[in-house]
């Protein structure tokens, strides 16, 4: 069993792991000992992230990145390779968000929030791809949301493009997986409920409603809530799982 989940020797790409879900995640990898290469715009999170790995042995690179822009995005790959020899996982976690009503959502702000939560996945995932396809192997794991999978009462979280996106990236997820599993490369999402990002933070604030009440298990995620599901979709444990949306959301999409 240790060795289904065991990650020593690979190598993980992590947009946006430097805070919140990805930090999260790339604590996980890392205990099951995995390399790391956390990028953000916001460079100096993941710097901070990696100084923490250290503890656990593997090696950590902290790269500059906007995932809407090509060049950046090759520049990670290049010194991920050039470092490690291989990129055997991808996690798509980068994310932003707008809150405002549908009538009063500016245009640019609806490109903006599409752009970074679908085009960025898009734009990483291919250019991974080029690496993995090569290889015969590797994981791809995107990060989705409980709001991605239908309609959402705007006094709970009025976040239409946000919302839109996440529903974006559960088809993607599902027709990337389809594409790429004749090269024995898994694609998956995992759809977090509500953690306490600093992403969602100010959403969770400003909400009308007490959440709490709307989730069966009674409490928002934790820092450890997200471990036991990337450690899953980014193993041999998963090697034929592809194409799922694994929900993490204390129960809210069970309730009818």
């Amino acid at each position: 069993m240790e060795e289904l989940f065991n990650l020593k020797g690979k190598t993980a790409i992590i947009t946006g792991g430097g805070r919140g879900l990805g930090k999260q995640m790339a604590i996980a990898l890392a205990k099951a000992g995995a390399n790391l290469v956390l990028c953000s715009r916001k460079v100096d999170a993941c710097q901070e992230v990696c100084k923490e790995l250290d503890e656990y042995g593997v090696k950590c690179l902290s790269i500059k990145c906007d995932v809407t822009k090509v060049g950046d995005i090759q520049k990670v790959i290049e010194k991920t390779v050039n470092t490690f020899g291989t990129i055997d996982i991808l996690i798509n976690n980068s994310g932003a968000s707008w809150l405002a009503p549908f009538m009063d959502l500016p245009e640019e702000k609806w490109d903006y929030v599409l752009d970074v939560n679908t085009k960025g996945p898009f734009l990483f995932s291919q250019a991974v791809a080029k690496v993995m396809i090569p290889q015969g192997s590797g994981k791809i794991v995107n990060i989705a949301s409980v709001l991605g999978l239908g309609g959402v009462n705007p006094e709970i979280m009025d976040t239409i493009a946000y919302n839109t996106s996440k529903g974006a990236i559960i088809t993607f997820t599902k027709d990337l997986a389809v594409k790429l599993a004749k090269h024995n490369i898994q694609v998956n999402a995992i759809a977090p409920g509500f953690f306490p990002t600093k992403i969602t933070q100010g959403l969770l604030e400003k909400s009308n409603h007490p959440l709490h009440a709307h989730i069966p298990a009674g409490r928002f995620g934790s820092d450890t809530d997200l471990a036991g599901p990337i450690l899953l979709l980014t193993s041999k444990a998963s090697d034929y799982i592809t194409g799922h949306i694994l929900i993490v959301d204390g129960g809210i999409s069970a309730l009818v």
